[in-house]
């Protein structure tokens, strides 16, 4: 299973924002789009949702912190189709073996 690092979306002119509330804990599993934390400026409130479904691998922030975009808040570990992508090459056994014929 891959975890994907789930980071601090846009969120417009707001920098250094506190982590108000953390709505998931290591283990629970979150669909797409549910709430992952609380975050408040002097303005408002927002939730930042989860950008996939998978269950909670680590939180990397703690009630009170201060954030900005594109900070790092959680990983999730992600399984199937919404895995991301490895760029990684393969395993030197997962390549089909094939012999070399000599020039005829």
């Amino acid at each position: 299973m891959a975890v994907q690092d789930i980071l601090i979306p846009d969120i417009g002119d707001a920098e250094d924002v506190e982590v108000v509330e953390i709505c998931v804990a290591i283990g629970d599993t979150v669909a797409k789009d549910d709430a992952l934390i609380v975050i408040e400026s002097d303005k408002a409130s927002m939730e930042v949702p989860s950008p996939v479904a998978g269950k909670i691998a680590r939180v990397d922030v703690a009630m009170g912190d201060k954030v900005g975009e594109g900070q790092l808040i959680m990983g999730i570990e992600v399984t199937g189709a919404q895995a991301p992508q490895s760029t990684s090459t393969p395993a030197p056994d997962a390549a089909p073996k094939q012999a070399k014929q000599p020039a005829a």
